[in-house]
């Protein structure tokens, strides 16, 4: 089943003396907050609304005011607060690709048979995303290129790959 929120950022630190909080974007594209005015935080088991207000926008960071933080204890009290967005309001994704969230728990399979477990991972390493299976053939790490990955089924949870290709590009676990 697919989450109904999906992470964009997390708060790493106060900025400033008023309120100001820096955050890490979890988004290919950090223009993303460009007038963002609610996001959501974990809370109680749950999701929570919060109110922000985005000040300025790096390659790296975001730099926001939260209602109600008015100084830096405040502030520092968000530090490690994930930011999610509901995915009625998440960005529209090109056909073939998809949310990491959403890959997480698919089960790995080849057209020639082998059951490579779950996605466990995604690695960001730079070129190219590299997806980590764990099951019976121990940990696979697979690049996510279009010559190795075949199909994603996020309805029935599953991601077929093209077994000879993963074999000339996958590292497969030596134990």
């Amino acid at each position: 089943m697919l989450s109904e929120y999906l992470m964009i950022g997390e708060i790493t630190k106060p900025q400033g003396v008023r309120g100001e909080v820096k955050a890490r974007p979890c988004t290919c594209d950090p223009e993303r907050f460009e007038g963002l005015e609610t996001v959501y935080i974990e809370k109680d088991g749950g999701y929570a609304p919060l109110k922000i207000a985005v000040n300025r926008i790096g390659d790296d960071a975001v730099f926001m005011n939260v209602e109600g933080v008015n100084d830096r204890d405040a502030a520092e009290k968000l530090r490690g607060t994930r930011l999610f967005i509901d995915r009625a309001h998440a960005v529209e994704l090109d056909e073939d690709t998809n949310f990491l969230t959403d890959l997480y728990g698919l089960h790995g399979l080849t057209d020639d048979g082998r059951d490579l477990g779950k996605l466990t991972d995604v690695m960001q390493p730079g070129g190219n995303d590299v997806y980590v299976f764990k099951g019976a053939l121990g940990e696979v790490l697979v690049p996510a290129l279009k010559s190795v990955v075949a199909k994603v089924d996020l309805e029935k949870g599953e991601m077929l790959l093209v077994g000879k290709r993963l074999d000339e590009v996958a590292v497969f676990d030596e134990d």
